[in-house]
């Protein structure tokens, strides 16, 4: 990519985020030239692009994610995505961007009903250290990939896929395969943990089994590497609020090592989820909510089994929203 559109991309980064999520929310055909429902979609964009306002652009702190060369062009290993909150009461979506200074700036509304929404999933393809594609999981089972077209550097989506309300948990910890496009997990109803390899079209492979026994844990997230060997981890808590970490290895068929336990007392959260990379060190982060809505960032240490450092708190009120 060029400085110019380098710029370019940085700058609308955020707001092209609330305009994707402002576009899934009236999904039912695909975005496309022809739709009858694209105007409506269009319209729903603009207005959340205005809502996200002039995003900042990278602050020096940046530098340090492009990895120790500093280089504009070197791959970002551990992006930067927004986190949204979907209300529970009036179901109105709300937009978090990073302040990359730890926590997240003001929230942006989006007037728009997300009660259909199951799970926002965004991933990094392009290694700029933002959002590219989003996949948009439907309570009805629909998945929905939504990508930036780096010829028009407009939004695109369309449906990839149905059925996917047989899991309880869908997540992208980024390449499980190796490849540059990030890949999708899922948790059954049973417990089994299945893998999607992911094509640059968004599409995916047929599903293959990593295993049973998943059933036990109540959270499981993750995105990129907390170990520091390079390869995305997730981490899962059971029900007696042992948090465990299961390390990457690059093999899609085999995709985690046997677990290493965390630590205990994560029963205290009722929502973990990832950001990736909050606080702008380069390192993939968790954040952690508990009942009373207080919200916790937790820094990724970049070493194993002490993955994370003490827990600061980053904000409160936040049990209003359904977290995705």
């Amino acid at each position: 990519m060029t400085d110019v559109r380098r710029r370019r991309a940085l700058r609308g980064a955020l707001a092209a985020t609330a305009a994707t999520i402002a576009l899934a929310a009236t999904a039912g055909t695909a975005f496309a030239s022809g739709d009858p429902a694209a105007a409506d979609r269009a319209r729903a964009g603009a207005v959340a692009e205005r809502q996200a306002g002039n995003p900042a652009e990278r602050r020096a702190g940046d530098d340090r994610r492009a990895g120790a060369s500093g280089a504009a062009d070197a791959p970002v290993q551990t992006p930067t995505f927004s986190m949204m909150g979907v209300h529970k009461q009036t179901t109105e979506g709300y937009l978090y961007f990073p302040d990359r200074q730890g926590g997240f700036g003001p929230r942006h509304h989006l007037e728009i009903s997300y009660d259909h929404l199951a799970d926002v999933i965004d991933v990094d393809d392009d290694k700029d250290g933002w959002a590219d594609d989003t996949w948009f999981l439907h309570k009805d089972g629909s998945l929905w990939h939504t990508w930036l077209s780096p010829e028009d550097m407009q939004r695109h989506s369309k449906q990839v896929g149905k059925g996917w309300n047989t899991y309880r948990t869908v997540l992208s910890p980024g390449s499980i395969g190796g490849a540059a496009e990030a890949d999708l997990l899922g948790v059954d109803k049973t417990g089994v943990l299945w893998s999607y390899l992911a094509y640059p079209d968004g599409s995916l492979t047929a599903r293959t089994r990593v295993g049973g026994g998943w059933g036990q844990y109540d959270q499981v997230a993750g995105q990129g590497d907390l170990s520091g060997d390079g390869r995305p981890d997730i981490v899962a808590r059971d029900k007696a609020g042992v948090l465990w970490l299961y390390r990457g290895t690059g093999d899609y068929k085999a995709p985690f090592a046997g677990r290493t336990k965390i630590g205990s007392g994560w029963n205290v959260y009722d929502r973990l989820l990832s950001v990736g990379d909050l606080d702008a060190d380069g390192r993939t982060d968790l954040i952690a909510r508990k009942p009373n809505g207080d919200l916790f960032r937790y820094s990724g240490a970049g070493s194993a089994p002490a993955v994370f450092q003490k827990p600061v708190k980053i904000g409160h009120g936040f049990q209003i929203y359904n977290l995705l």
